[in-house]
Parts: structure tokens; sequence; C-alpha cells
């Protein structure tokens, strides 16, 4: 659709955590500094065609009344889990699970929102410095959204198969290059063991190397520009009401529950891209 003349173009700033495979994103858009001509409106007070469109346009951004402004949106939700609280037990107890589920995760979603909210108000108020600072709350707490969002999919209960790999490509590739199951779980155990304070264990898929990749990540940092297919959360919150500091317990558990058939259809989706 052509802009209606007189009506100046409005700049859009989009700040992203989207991965490559887009199994998971978080988009950030605000529109800054829609500037609505006279021709258009000789009050405040916008026309109800162009209020409509620009709130169609911009929804988060657009204040009916005034023209432009942020408003207060809940972009992001906490996702409901695949099964219940105590479906992982005994490698994950349900205590552990209602608070990393409904208080951990609901406090990145939270928080999330706020800086998203912030970040609108900042660029609306031109305070750069505003802008900058408000990036680590951003990614903080948006990695830890996508983290934990991802988390929860790559965990089974036992009686659904979890634990149990299952025939296929990704199953192939970590005999070719790991020699098998009990040799990948070793490797990605180390490198969970090597994290020193938070962070994340990944098996991941690189895309340029066609290769399984075992890395990891601080605080809540997604993996990035690698494909996750299997992400083990080592953060205290994540185990130490079961086994306190004992982390060797905590991985040799997880293994038991992880779901194999959507690391199967992660690296199937990945390895084809």
């Amino acid at each position: 659709m052509r802009p209606m003349a007189g009506l100046p173009r409005s700049r859009v700033h989009s700040i992203g955590i989207q991965h490559k495979s887009n199994r998971y994103s978080v988009h950030i858009l605000f529109c800054h500094r829609i500037m609505i001509g006279p021709l258009f409106c000789r009050s405040s007070r916008l026309s109800p065609s162009i209020a409509l469109g620009l709130r169609t346009a911009c929804p988060q951004y657009v204040n009916p009344r005034f023209g432009s402004g942020p408003q207060n949106r809940q972009n992001h939700t906490l996702p409901d889990l695949p099964y219940p609280y105590n479906a992982l037990e005994p490698a994950i107890s349900e205590e552990i699970m209602i608070l990393h589920h409904s208080k951990h995760h609901a406090a990145y979603v939270n928080g999330l929102n706020k800086a998203e909210q912030d970040l609108a108000h900042a660029l609306h108020a031109k305070d750069i410095k505003a802008v900058i600072k408000i990036q680590n709350a951003i990614k903080f707490n948006g990695g830890g959204h996508l983290n934990h969002s991802f988390f929860w999919k790559i965990l089974q209960p036992e009686s659904s198969g979890g634990g149990k790999p299952v025939e296929g490509h990704f199953s192939k590739a970590v005999h070719e290059q790991f020699g098998g199951f009990e040799q990948l779980k070793i490797s990605v155990n180390a490198e969970a063991m090597s994290i020193q304070g938070s962070g994340w264990a990944w098996l991941g898929y690189d895309t340029k190397t066609k290769k399984l990749v075992i890395t990891s990540t601080g605080n809540q940092d997604p993996l990035t520009p690698q494909v996750p297919i299997i992400g083990i959360d080592m953060w205290e919150h994540a185990f130490y009401l079961q086994h306190q500091n004992r982390k060797p317990d905590y991985l040799n558990n997880i293994w038991k529950v992880i779901n194999f058939q959507e690391a199967e259809k992660l690296y199937k989706q990945a390895s084809c891209d």
C-alpha cells in the first residue's frame, strides 16, 4: 500500500533474538517517532481511520489519543509444560519443576516484558543511554525465556520414552562423531562441569561444518550461531533442592529424561536447512 501524501513514513526499530533455525525466537519491535502531518489532524486527536492504521502497524507503540507513545503490553507469556510437574520424577523432582517453571521461568518472562516496555519509553524519549543500558536486561531475560522454553521441550517422562535414543539421522551422527550415546553423555557432562558459576551446556549443530558441537554459554546466553539440539540448565535452581552441590548426580539423572525424539527432529530440521 502506498503511503498517503503528507504523512511521513514511520521509522521502525527492531531488536530481536532469533535463532537461525526459527524454532524459537523473541522479537522486540518498536515504532519510533511516528509523525502526523497537519493535513490529517487539526487537533491532538487522530482521525479514526489513521489511528486504526497506525495501531495495526505498530499496536504496542501507538496511543490512539495522542498519536504516539508506548503502551503497557505483555508481549510474552509463560508457556505451559508439555507434561505434569511430577512427570519427570524421580530424575527431576516435582518440587523443583514447580519452582523452576512457575517461579524462575515466569520471572524471566516478566523481566522481558518490563525490559521491552522500558525500551519503548527510552526510544520514545530518545534517551540513548537508557536504550543502551536496557540491552543487558533484554539479553538476560530474553535469553532466560528462550532457553527455558527450549529446555521443557527437550525433556520427556521416562514413561513416554524419555532417555531412550531413537534410530535416525541424529543417532547416526552421534555414533559417527562420538562413538555412541554413552560417550556423548560423558563429553557433554564434562562440558557442563567446566562451567564456572551459572550457565548452560549444549549439544548444537553447526550449519557451516555440518557437525555436532559440544559447548557451553554463561548466565542465560542462548546458543548461537549453532542450532541447539540438547540443552542442560546448569543454574543451581535446576538441581540444588534435590542434589545440593552434587552436580554429577544431577547430570546423570537428567539423561534419563532427555527427549531424544525431539532431538532427532531438531537435528533433522537443522541438517536439512
